[in-house]
């Protein structure tokens, strides 16, 4: 139960000192009944807006097909974001709509957003280990020798001290390859190719444990069941 005016607030409707307002309009309805206080305390069930169901009132977990271009931050200086591909209520809302980890704005492919924190920290806890796996276009060809050093878990990135977890490369092309990683350091998959002497030209995320992007179109997104990943293990293939 929470009260009217901070439950329209946190899903984007209004803010707080507007829900008298909309109150006042009519539009709200508590059990059938217009209701008239905006501190009344609330089931979001029990409560329509114009004869309509609350906007997902339990939460929200999208699958996006991040277009290049757009960050996954929400400080406007960094540039254009991938909230603003979200419709204006869902970018309102309280707590805020977030990315689970980060693609670069030169990363394209599959990303989660959600407004459930436990989520964001369950899938991005190293201990959970969920299979990330990006496609990868470069700018030399790629040694075989890289397949057994992604593996080995003694790769140590430039500037750091610990080492890679084991990550598994596969050679699609000579210059083209599929990197499965179970965590996400700063730009890792571009990184680790610097090793071998390549230049990451094109990166895209392919998969996110049992997701894929199937046909979705870069820029769309699609909705999960809040319950996805307690019902799908993380780490299916």
């Amino acid at each position: 139960m929470r009260r009217l005016d901070q439950l329209l607030a946190n899903l984007g409707y209004c803010s707080r000192s507007e829900a008298r307002d909309w109150v006042g309009s009519g539009a709200v309805t508590v059990r059938g009944e217009e209701a008239d206080d905006v501190g009344a305390r609330v089931s979001a069930a029990d409560v329509r807006i114009d004869g309509e169901p609350l906007d997902h009132p339990d939460g929200l977990l999208l699958l996006l097909h991040k277009p290049l271009g757009l960050v996954c931050s929400h400080e406007l200086r960094e540039g254009p974001n991938v909230y603003s591909l979200l419709p204006a209520r869902w970018q309102r809302r309280n707590p805020q709509v977030t990315s689970v980890g980060r693609l670069d704005k030169d990363t394209s492919g599959l990303i989660l957003l959600t407004d459930q924190s436990p989520l964001v920290h369950r899938l991005t806890s190293p201990k959970h280990k969920v299979p990330k796996v990006y496609r990868a276009t470069v700018d030399r060809d790629l040694g075989a020798e890289l397949v057994p050093l992604f593996a080995s878990g003694t790769l140590v990135l430039d500037a750091e001290t610990d080492p890679c977890a084991p990550a598994e490369l596969k050679i699609i092309a000579p210059r083209e390859a599929e990197l499965t990683l179970i965590e996400g350091r700063y730009h890792q998959v571009r990184r680790m190719f610097a090793t071998g002497g390549a230049t990451v030209l094109t990166l895209q995320r392919e998969r996110f444990g049992p997701l894929d992007l199937g046909d979705l179109a870069p820029g769309k997104w699609r909705e999960l069941p809040l319950d996805f990943f307690t019902r799908a293990p993380t780490g299916a293939a």
